[in-house]
């Protein structure tokens, strides 16, 4: 019974610990940096911020558009006014090939990554072929649920946290959120899709009829090739469910050996 007991306890320690690393810490502690960085509002960045987005821009992706001396540095980047990207962990990978693109400078798309918090990657090029076709700029995804992230990811520790110390039946039910977390990003990024192909506008260069543009895979929107696959966030998203499932296992065991016993 001791046995399974730790295991729950290791399996949710091992979960918690991904979570808080690649998703908790850079969410919160780099929250609305994009933000206040676009609206003239430096002064209201925390100190601690600069070294947390520095920290987590470290092999994150460059756009060949950033000034070279500014790359990893948020400071820098800010006084050379360069597109900023939040820096958790990309869940989704999206790649649209243009025919006018170099194929040098993106060999495999204008990329954008999807991230709980936000985006990354050439969003300023995404907008401009999104207007081109009609779309809604990237920032009018999920506005709300972005801006919840932080709060959310940060319950979901808290949940962990209590499932290490208490055994309570409430909080294995509880525990299934985060089980369910791979599925709970694709169906709300699945949404995201849907509603921007479903909300074309007259200003398009020419007329779309409404769409869902393709979730997993590669696709086409125009005359343009789309790519769609999951990245790195998104394995950690499995690791996180996986630990999760094992530590609900684990501790029900540990409990039927307990009823066993007595």
């Amino acid at each position: 019974m001791k046995s399974s007991m730790m295991k729950a306890r290791i399996f949710t320690l091992i979960a918690l610990g991904i979570l808080l690393y690649w998703f908790v810490i850079p969410a919160v502690f780099t929250h609305d940096v994009v933000e206040l960085a676009k609206e003239g509002k430096v002064k209201d960045i925390p100190a601690i911020s600069y070294k947390v987005w520095d920290y987590y821009a470290k092999g994150q992706y460059v756009s060949p558009n950033t000034p070279k001396d500014a790359v990893g540095s948020l400071k820098k980047m800010i006084d050379e006014d360069a597109e900023l990207s939040v820096v958790s962990a990309p869940i989704w990978y999206v790649a649209l090939e243009a025919p006018n693109y170099p194929k040098e400078a993106f060999p495999n798309g204008i990329p954008v990554y999807y991230h709980f918090d936000g985006f990354s990657g050439d969003v300023h090029e995404m907008n401009t072929i999104n207007h081109f076709i009609g779309m809604d700029p990237m920032e009018r995804g999920a506005p709300y649920l972005r801006a919840l992230a932080p709060y959310a990811l940060v319950g979901l520790a808290v949940l962990m946290v209590l499932y290490i110390l208490y055994d309570a039946k409430i909080l294995d039910y509880l525990m299934w959120i985060p089980v369910f977390l791979p599925l709970i990003f694709i169906g709300f990024y699945s949404y995201w899709l849907y509603w921007f192909g479903h909300h074309m506008h007259a200003w398009g260069a020419f007329k779309i009829k409404p769409f869902t543009p393709t979730v997993f895979g590669d696709g086409k929107v125009a005359q343009f090739t789309t790519h769609s696959y999951p990245t790195t966030g998104f394995w950690l998203l499995l690791a996180i469910s996986f630990f999760s499932l094992l530590a609900i296992i684990s501790k029900r065991k540990a409990r039927k050996l307990q009823a066993q016993a007595s």
